[in-house]
């Protein structure tokens, strides 16, 4: 009985909590016996926490130099990039032109004035190059008296020349080769090269390739006794000598138009063209609809007739400007 006592008297005190008196503060922290008693620690717990918190403070310093590099290194990269946007920017919006070239334009035998395009051959030189060998006539063929086909709100289209009958035989006589395939290569490059609208108002563009033109249809062929998948084409392509001139923004003509140079003057020309009056583009009739859905001739014959002109919009005569 009188150990237990002993035992009593001797442990700490109890800390009972007492109502607080009236304009007292008491402090949130805990009392100086508990924070002695949640603070004992070893020895050996000392020397552990004391060596890791040394361990810490070496790595920090061995890997500053690392995190310091690796900072200088993104610096010294982070220019090159935007040097790089800055120069692909400025091949997309300031574009030189290193050729002119001249078209004289007559609406049902009535002069209306020049065009003047400015090519660019740095930025398109296989689009620029093709032009200038038709507009000159070194093709052996010319835009000479070919007319307009199609009038649109936002920009005037040009037949180019044909690739069948006599156009075809005079620029094979000259080793001139019509194909559109080197164009292709070049609009994919300026495509991915330059985001945004290229076709603005008064850039001059030739059309490579047919956006609309449906996939190749897959058919069965005999050959030798044999049965063999072959693809068969759905249209032409268009041989690269159509060329469009935009009177506004046509973003529509991005995904088949090579932009091979701007309008230096006789816009005034330009926008007379775009103003004859056309054949009413009937493509929103259900019957119209319904006609090409199950593949009627017709269908497809008068499309090619829609937004033609009435009048005759012919370039009677074009070169190259010194």
């Amino acid at each position: 009985m009188l150990q237990n006592q002993k035992l009593l008297q001797s442990s700490p005190p109890i800390l009972t909590p007492t109502a607080p008196v009236q304009g007292q503060s008491f402090p949130s922290s805990p009392s100086l016996p508990v924070l002695k008693q949640s603070c004992k620690l070893s020895r050996r717990e000392l020397s552990i926490s004391s060596n890791s918190s040394l361990l810490l403070f070496w790595g920090s310093q061995a890997l500053e130099p690392i995190f310091n590099l690796s900072k200088a290194q993104a610096e010294e990269n982070l220019p090159n990039t935007n040097k790089n946007e800055q120069e692909k920017n400025l091949n997309c919006t300031n574009k030189v032109a290193t050729k002119r070239a001249f078209l004289d334009i007559s609406i049902d035998g009535k002069p209306v004035g020049r065009i003047v395009i400015g090519l660019y051959g740095d930025n398109a030189s296989a689009g620029a190059a093709r032009f200038s060998s038709l507009v000159s006539g070194t093709a052996g063929i010319s835009y000479r008296r070919k007319e307009f086909i199609k009038i649109m709100p936002n920009y005037v289209q040009h037949g180019g020349v044909r690739s069948y009958g006599v156009d075809a035989e005079l620029a094979k006589s000259t080793g001139s080769n019509l194909a559109a395939e080197n164009l292709k290569e070049e609009w994919e490059r300026n495509y991915e090269q330059c985001p945004g609208t290229k076709n603005l108002a008064g850039t001059v563009s030739i059309i490579v390739r047919d956006p609309s033109k449906p996939p190749p249809k897959v058919k069965l062929v005999a050959r030798k006794g044999k049965l063999e998948i072959d693809q068969e084409e759905v249209g032409k392509d268009p041989n690269g000598t159509e060329f469009v001139i935009a009177t506004k923004d046509s973003p529509e003509l991005d995904a088949s138009a090579l932009v091979i140079g701007r309008v230096l003057e006789g816009m005034e020309v330009v926008e007379k063209v775009g103003l004859v009056k056309t054949v009413q583009d009937n493509t929103s009739s259900p019957y119209f609809r319904v006609a090409k859905i199950i593949g009627d001739k017709r269908a497809f014959v008068a499309e090619r007739g829609f937004n033609r002109p009435y009048s005759k919009v012919v370039i009677t005569n074009c070169g190259l400007m010194e």
